[in-house]
């Protein structure tokens, strides 16, 4: 498992790290202005429908299902399976996107209705949306593929897909003099790396003997049961996108850059998030689901509280970091071209606040894993559903007085509630067990931040004191110092309270 999660994380790191340099471009190339919130609203509206789709929900009705078809049929009746749910896909996929083509412009003031007062702003981003709107549909197959594989432990060639997004853009960015600006360049990009990342997982599928055909399609008993398990599931997930397409809404009424300073902060955000929280998830809920299907129970609970153990001891340090240094991150990370110190604050702000939940959000698909790996995607949507009733209102309240970083303390405050709830009623249900090493691994962590915390009391007056020196080269220097001192104040403690995590 570990071993998996290892590659996943890996190449999940590869990804976010290609796709860091590709919002360095992206920034200075677009800047923060009426521009680039063009274009980060034609990225973010196929991304949205998605995540709702994709990032959990899929393979929470999928992985179980094929997993129990393929036990109990063998490989004939699980290769049915498989291709009647790629055939349904392909069609709804279709459907939608000539739909999407037609009211383009409907789906453009859902997402961001504050620039439909802006007729050119609006306009552009009608048309970079039609540009981007096809990569759903790569990304729905994609899913589908990456699930298929994940279920036969072939986790590598799915986490490794999203850097040729990151290639593409920054390639097409590098040639957007042939275009009419750098946002319908990046767009094509978007475009294009969809093709290719479906042409590879399709590749690595064809490999295993697995590439589906295009059959008609029929609800048998086996796909009715995955349709009532994914409804559920899909819904769980859109609680997540409604909160983030409240953001995008709401920052389109806060003036020209809010909507490019939550996107700014959300991708370095993210990063943890997709390195740490979404590979583990990925590797876990096979596990997990293969370990109760076996009568397994008490394995199930070690797999997921090794795994939650791993993902908090790597959570922490960027929480600290995000929550403490905000301003030295962004500089470092954007601080060039057309993005200068006041776009640079102005995302660190909302970094900040973000930084607020991100234990919570690296840690919540751990413990959905609890649920999804018996077939229950019914509880996970009802919290999340009630969680995100809490976040919205929550939005209206905190964007008054604090603008983007308000909408963003909503989210990270609306993630807690969501963790919380999901822990409390899987551990009522005996379906997750705090074991003594995760309660350790708990202890070292805070220690590691208490570390960091000490070292950003003392040294951040002498660090700003260093101005001769670049802000790329002032983020290196901190966050290597940081690791540092975070790993001595987690392996001190490791000691004292005799905390060993074993990866056999």
């Amino acid at each position: 498992m570990f071993k998996s999660l290892l590659s996943v994380g890996g190449f999940t790191l590869v990804s976010r790290l290609t796709g860091f340099i590709r919002d360095i471009f992206i920034t200075a190339f677009l800047g923060q202005n009426d521009l680039s919130d063009a274009y980060n609203v034609a990225a973010r509206l196929p991304n949205q429908f998605r995540a709702i789709f994709g990032e959990g929900a899929f393979n929470a009705a999928f992985t179980p299902a094929y997993s129990r078809v393929l036990e109990q049929g063998g490989n004939a009746d699980a290769r049915l399976f498989s291709e009647q749910i790629f055939s349904m896909l392909l069609f709804s996929q279709l459907v939608f996107l000539a739909l999407a083509y037609v009211f383009m412009p409907g789906l453009v003031y859902l997402l961001a209705s504050g620039y439909a007062g802006e007729t050119p702003k609006f306009a552009l981003t009608v048309t970079l949306s039609r540009i981007t709107f096809p990569y759903l549909l790569c990304m729905t197959l994609v899913t589908y593929y990456s699930a298929l594989l994940n279920v036969h432990r072939r986790f590598a060639i799915a986490a490794f897909a999203p850097v040729l997004m990151n290639i593409a853009i920054v390639g097409f960015l590098l040639v957007a003099y042939m275009f009419p600006n750098a946002a319908y360049a990046a767009s094509w990009g978007i475009l294009v790396s969809g093709v290719a990342q479906l042409c590879l997982l399709a590749w690595s599928v064809r490999r295993l003997g697995l590439l589906s055909r295009i059959v008609r399609p029929r609800l048998t008993h086996d796909v009715g049961q995955f349709f009532r398990a994914l409804g559920p599931a899909v819904i769980g997930s859109a609680g997540v996108q409604i909160a983030i397409l409240a953001d995008t809404q709401m920052a389109s009424f806060l003036g020209s850059g809010a909507l490019s300073s939550i996107s700014n902060a959300d991708r370095l955000y993210q990063l943890p998030i997709g390195v740490i929280g979404i590979a583990a998830g990925t590797v876990l809920l096979p596990q997990m689901s293969r370990l109760r299907a076996a009568g397994q129970g008490e394995a199930a609970f070690a797999s997921q509280n090794r795994v939650m153990a791993v993902t908090l001891a790597l959570g922490m340090p960027f929480c600290i970091a995000f929550l403490t240094i905000p301003d030295v991150i962004m500089q470092g990370a954007f601080m060039r071209g057309k993005f200068d110190a006041a776009d640079a604050h102005a995302s660190a702000l909302v970094l900040a606040a973000y930084a607020v939940g991100l234990l919570a959000i690296v840690l919540i698909r751990s413990v959905v894993a609890s649920f999804q790996s018996i077939g229950d995607t019914r509880t996970p949507m009802i919290i999340s559903l009630f969680a995100l009733t809490i976040n919205i209102g929550l939005k209206f309240v905190l964007s008054r007085s604090l603008g983007a970083s308000g909408l963003a303390l909503a989210t990270a405050i609306g993630a807690f509630l969501n963790f919380s709830l999901l822990a409390f009623f899987a551990m009522r249900r005996n379906l997750m067990k705090v074991d003594d090493m995760l309660v350790k691994a708990g202890a070292c962590t805070v220690a590691g931040a208490l570390g960091l915390n000490l070292l950003v009391l003392l040294g951040s007056s002498s660090f700003d004191g260093f101005t001769r020196i670049g802000p790329e080269v002032k983020l290196i220097v901190a966050g290597v110092v940081g690791a540092i001192v975070y790993g001595l104040a987690f392996v001190l403690c490791a000691r004292v309270v005799k905390f060993r995590l074993s990866f056999r």
